[in-house]
């Protein structure tokens, strides 16, 4: 870095008397700023022409390097050039604006290399995770913490560094910051046990950014989208962000099943307690079935076995384990399953069950629907004047003491009237409906 003007310029501007003093200032200031533009222009082509050339190469850290030099070099180019153009002001104007050259330009040059090292750390970052880059890439999220931390270590560098150019003591600086760390610890504590928390996941690695995690302490479920210092934002799968503070996760239970080696299908399928006699075979073709199946995991718990006389059903539990631990492809293998099932029922003639009720009445019991429709024909066919007759005497007439039993049901309900004198036939059985 050169901090004094060129020498000609000086010369220049002091002996050529053809113009006045203020136009030749002007002229060379004028001249500084375009001849700053055009190297500036030059050297982002050259640059870029070398980071192409490098490209074709192997090595990957060439093309990172150059790539993060180039918009740095051109500012470097631009802070000279800028910095002579107030050189030659200041000196014939000695206004007190331009005092300071000398400070912005250190400062300057300090921002420059910390702006190089922060597009080193990104390229890096870019280059260690890319599976096109490298053939054994580096987790991301762990990439991600390094250069993170990276980042920080530099900014805090950097801004020590400029304290100390601006005249303050680093010591006092330290000092100060021993003594009221305690003060800041104790008004951020929130926020450090966040930031701890962020540590603990990037040292832990319970979860990675592109996993799907769900918490069974808490109502958080999702896909993670980014792990930062403070929190960590998780994207829910009605497509919403989350964004859950980094503590929370040292105090709840993770769980990660992104992680998961196989996908469980767990069914319990029914058949009638007609195809009771069909049940062992039903359960051998299942059983075979599924340690042929190609997406299915024999190696895995398979089990196909009668489980329980249930109300209404013969039960039948399959349990198994899925190759593919994708979702959408887990339900086509299920799906599958399943229908492969019911051919197997159906091939035995069975049926898959389904509930029903059986009410069994005793006799004399018929629907009140019925026995309405049963007088209204009965009435339309009577003689002229038969309604007039004189009811005849029995002892079952409505004057005798009735016992009346009502059986409702989702579809009828039935009442039925018996005399003390009536007759019960057992084992009449009627069937009234099947489906709940």
């Amino acid at each position: 870095m050169l901090e004094e003007t060129p020498a000609y310029l000086d010369t220049w501007i002091e002996q050529w008397n053809i113009l006045s003093e203020s136009w030749r200032i002007g002229i060379a200031i004028f001249a500084l700023v375009l001849l700053t533009a055009v190297v500036a222009f030059m050297a982002s082509r050259i640059i870029t022409k070398l980071e192409r050339k490098c490209s074709k190469s192997a090595n990957l850290w060439d093309d990172a390097f150059l790539h993060a030099l180039r918009k740095p070099a051109v500012g470097f180019v631009w802070l000279q050039g800028i910095y002579w153009a107030a050189e030659v002001a200041y000196r014939y104007s000695d206004a007190e604006i331009f005092s300071a050259n000398g400070k912005v330009l250190e400062l300057g040059f300090i921002w420059l290399l910390v702006w190089t090292v922060l597009r080193l750390v990104k390229q890096s970052e870019f280059i260690l995770a890319s599976p096109v880059k490298m053939q054994t890439p580096m987790d991301y999220t762990t990439v991600t913490a390094i250069s993170k931390l990276s980042r920080a270590v530099v900014i805090i560098t950097a801004v020590l560094i400029v304290m100390q150019t601006l005249g303050y003591s680093i010591s006092g600086v330290l000092a100060f910051g021993g003594v009221g760390g305690i003060a800041i610890g104790f008004a951020a504590k929130d926020l450090l046990a966040n930031f701890f928390g962020g540590f603990i996941i990037h040292l832990d690695r319970p979860f990675k950014v592109g996993d799907w995690v769900r918490s069974p302490d808490r109502n958080i479920e999702g896909t993670v989208e980014e792990i930062g210092w403070r929190l960590t934002t998780i994207r829910t799968f009605d497509k919403r962000p989350l964004y859950v503070p980094n503590a929370i996760f040292t105090t709840i239970a993770v769980e990660n099943p992104s992680r998961m080696t196989n996908r469980r299908i767990s069914e319990t399928i029914g058949v009638r307690y007609a195809d009771v006699s069909q049940v062992a075979s039903i359960v051998e073709d299942i059983r075979s079935m599924l340690e042929q199946h190609e997406d299915i995991d024999a190696e895995q718990t398979l089990i196909v076995n009668f489980l329980a006389f249930n109300a209404s059903s013969l039960d039948i539990m399959v349990y198994a384990f899925t190759e593919t631990t994708n979702w959408v492809e887990f339900h086509k293998v299920k799906q599958s399953v399943l229908l492969n099932i019911s051919e197997i029922i159906e091939g035995y003639g069975a049926e898959v069950a389904f509930p029903t009720r059986t009410l069994h009445l005793p006799d004399g019991v018929r629907l009140a629907g019925i026995n309405s429709d049963t007088n209204d024909q009965a009435g339309s066919q009577r003689p002229p004047g038969h309604d007039k007759q004189k009811p005849r005497s029995d002892s079952r007439t409505d004057e005798s003491d009735d016992s009346e039993a009502s059986v409702t049901d989702s579809s009828a309900t039935v009442r039925s009237k018996s005399g003390p004198g009536s007759a019960k036939s057992a084992g009449s059985d009627t069937d009234l409906g099947d489906e709940e």
